[in-house]
């Protein structure tokens, strides 16, 4: 399945919803959830992205992979929203790991495409040990009879490996051919981190060498700065904290900040 976004080297802004109704630091009011999500999608819409990505980023602690219904009723609620406001392609992302919600958040709403920080595999989180239902998720979709793709993460950030394993041509077929995925996701440690060029290489290489038509965009790290450097390597990159007034992640998205990557994308498209 395609990735669908039309644009060379798709620049993905991040939605990030303040804590939602049940989480820890919710402060009780909704619709000022609401405004800031709408709020920032425009702002996104207006510097220039390609599609948006709405994430349940304030709810930490987060749940493992089964969050309850009515973060997925808030989700769905706001999503819609932003979809009859904001003419971009939306992606969904349920942290941790919750990949049956985000899929059918997107399907309700008619999103484009679905995040999952571990669609195959295993990893190491605060949450524990996370593994990945990538059986579920796809025939989840069929019985939705849905075409949202996924985006896979690759060694996504804040986790480790419960083993060490080399960045090879299999490694990376697998969430795609095995677990099928439209495209990879490669990030830093933690939110904000910026990827090592030598471990992107690596994960262009081997999807090359798999011979694989799957899109690696990067997810963590990229700004205005080494946007370039970057997508000279990556396919598309899915950026949140560098779009923020004064660069920090939970403050609300800057107009002047989106413009700068986007312009910064421009030159290498």
């Amino acid at each position: 399945m395609q990735l669908p976004i039309d644009a060379a080297k798709p620049l993905v802004g991040m939605v990030h919803l303040p804590a939602l109704p049940g989480a820890p630091k919710y402060a009780g009011d909704f619709e000022a959830v609401r405004e800031a999500a709408l709020r920032d999608a425009r702002r996104l819409e207006a510097g220039g992205v390609d599609a948006l990505m709405l994430e349940n980023f304030g709810d930490a602690p987060f749940y493992p992979d089964d969050v309850p219904k009515h973060v997925v009723a808030s989700m769905t609620r706001v999503a819609a929203e932003i979809r009859d406001d904001v003419d971009l392609p939306m992606g969904i992302n349920v942290l941790r790991n919750d990949a049956e919600a985000a899929l059918s958040v997107a399907a309700a709403v008619g999103a484009a495409l679905v995040r999952v920080n571990v669609h195959v595999g295993s990893r190491v989180t605060d949450q524990g040990i996370v593994e990945g239902q990538a059986h579920e998720t796809v025939r989840l979709r069929e019985r939705l009879d849905s075409d949202v793709a996924l985006l896979a993460d690759l060694d996504v950030k804040h986790s480790a490996p419960l083993a060490e394993r080399p960045i090879d041509a299999e490694a990376v077929a697998e969430p795609v051919q095995r677990g099928l995925a439209a495209g990879v996701v490669v990030s830093g440690a933690g939110t904000g981190h910026e990827v090592g060029g030598d471990h992107l290489r690596a994960v262009v290489s081997a999807r090359d060498e798999a011979g694989l038509d799957a899109p690696v965009f990067v997810g963590s790290g990229v700004t205005a700065e080494n946007a370039a450097d970057i997508l000279s390597v990556a396919d598309g990159a899915i950026v949140g904290t560098a779009l923020k007034e004064g660069g920090e992640t939970t403050n609300p998205v800057s107009v002047e900040r989106v413009e700068e990557v986007v312009a910064a994308v421009e030159e290498i498209r």
